[in-house]
């Protein structure tokens, strides 16, 4: 993680080698910064959530993860900076992986002079069925 971090540009100091084990160790994942706060005080790691907050936004400036905004003032940070798309689980708060190709993004309008597209955010919000039931 300390080469991870320092070719990113970043110093690998203690708690950002200790979230970066945490956040890319279990492989390409969404989470927010309060899962990763919950992670890091079971893993025994002390970090107080602002500090979470700025390591994330560091490791988004980064380009080591990128933000995703599913629901209100919650953001989740995504390890996979690939351009690809989501479906937000509304019942679990969770993000899931659209597979490739699944979705076609077309007729993007230009961006405004002096300004160039990062990239385009979907998510899909679904919910589990509810069964219907007869009223007999």
């Amino acid at each position: 993680m300390f080469e991870r971090l320092r070719s990113a540009g970043l110093r690998p100091t203690r708690q950002r080698v200790a979230l970066c084990n945490l956040i890319f160790g279990a492989g390409d994942r969404h989470l927010s910064a309060e899962e990763l706060h919950e992670e890091a005080h079971r893993a025994g790691e002390p970090v107080s959530l602002a500090t979470v907050y700025n390591t994330l936004h560091q490791f988004t400036d980064a380009g080591l993860v990128r933000p995703l905004s599913a629901e209100g003032q919650r953001t989740y940070f995504d390890t996979n900076t690939s351009d690809h798309f989501h479906f937000f689980v509304e019942s679990d708060n969770t993000m899931i992986d659209i597979p490739d190709g699944a979705i076609s993004v077309e007729n993007i309008p230009a961006p405004p002079e002096g300004m160039e597209i990062v990239n385009i955010d979907v998510v899909v919000r679904v919910r589990r069925k509810r069964e219907k039931t007869s009223l007999s």
